[in-house]
């Protein structure tokens, strides 16, 4: 594994558990204790994914991936308190990629850092990866989403997503489907991360002119709609 792990949390004792779980998984680790260190670490260290705190003293986590956002798709691992579901629920529907509650494992943070990371990467062989489907077009190869030939830019968890439903436009995914696609089968990730996923991948979608993007069958699953703007 290779790759520039951000780490930000004012709790020095976290840093040095999480720094050193990463580092023994081969990445490379850069650390901030705050908000405004981390927002400077992460425009000039470069880093491939930042795990970050929401609650991070006066400029908290969420406000630091609010910032991030506006010029930067890196993924964003958030670690939360167990019963901050509102903020976790808020953190991915901003931007975040995913998130794991404290107390954590260690191997279960970078099986989750390794997944991300899997899915942002560029594929080894070069098969088809461009789908489209009505005015909707996306290529994994560049990461890159159109709808009618405006550009939307999409989280790497999104970009998954949205991905797995394009390959089979026409079919019902389960929501247990989805989360394999996206984080394959050996993590457990709520349907609640998965429907905030599509949330935001809906909101974006209808904002350049695709309001009928994803369909929900209920009791079963999803499928993509019509895609059709106009």
């Amino acid at each position: 594994m290779s790759g520039r792990i951000l780490i930000v949390d004012d709790d020095p004792n976290i840093r040095e558990v999480i720094g050193y779980a990463v580092e023994k998984s081969g990445y490379t680790t850069i650390f901030a204790e705050n908000g405004l260190t981390a927002l400077e670490a992460a425009r000039t260290g470069s880093p491939d994914l930042i795990v970050l705190d929401i609650g991070l003293p006066e400029f908290d986590g969420l406000e630091v991936c609010r910032e991030v956002r506006k010029n930067s798709d890196v993924p964003i691992l958030f670690l939360t308190a167990r019963d901050d579901e509102i903020d976790r629920i808020i953190g991915l529907e901003i931007g975040g990629d995913d998130y794991v509650t404290k107390p954590f494992s260690p191997r279960e943070l970078v099986a989750r850092i390794k997944a991300i990371l899997k899915r942002v990467a560029p594929p080894i062989r070069q098969v088809v990866q461009t789908f489209v489907h009505g005015d909707l077009e996306i290529d994994a190869h560049r990461h890159l989403c159109r709808v009618a030939a405006q550009e939307v830019a999409l989280t790497a968890s999104e970009f998954s997503l949205l991905k797995a439903l394009m390959a089979n436009p026409d079919n019902v995914m389960s929501r247990h489907q989805l989360t394999e696609a996206m984080y394959g089968n050996n993590i457990h990730v709520s349907d609640r991360t998965i429907d905030s996923h599509i949330r935001n991948i809906r909101n974006k979608l209808t904002t350049a002119g695709c309001p009928n993007s994803i369909v929900t069958v209920h009791g079963v699953g999803l499928r993509m709609g019509t895609c059709l703007t106009g």
